[in-house]
């Protein structure tokens, strides 16, 4: 386990690695961390972690969209929805004209 300079734990941190970044995107993620109370590198690690995360929950979005299966699952959903209005029908406490 490693501290950082927050003295906040960054538990899990395995790999080191170095890495280059303009001077302006390291001075906004220093800014962020401290913010966050976390260190640069644990900052950093969640920054990718959260981007990586999107990327994939986008990509299976566009996959579900293709493949139809959001409009199939709203299929489904309007199915229950017209089972229970029949239900309610059926045993006297639907909707009545008046």
């Amino acid at each position: 386990m490693t501290r950082g300079h927050t003295g906040r734990n960054l538990i899990g941190m395995t790999a080191k690695v170095t890495l280059s970044f303009t001077d302006e995107t390291i001075e906004e993620a220093r800014r962020y961390a401290e913010r966050d109370g976390l260190s640069l590198s644990a900052w950093m690690d969640q920054a990718a972690r959260e981007k990586a995360l999107r990327e994939l929950f986008t990509a299976h979005a566009d996959v579900v969209r293709r493949a139809g299966v959001d409009r199939l699952e709203k299929n489904a959903l309007d199915d229950e929805r017209e089972v229970e209005l029949v239900r309610l029908e059926l045993s006297g406490r639907g909707r009545r004209a008046a």
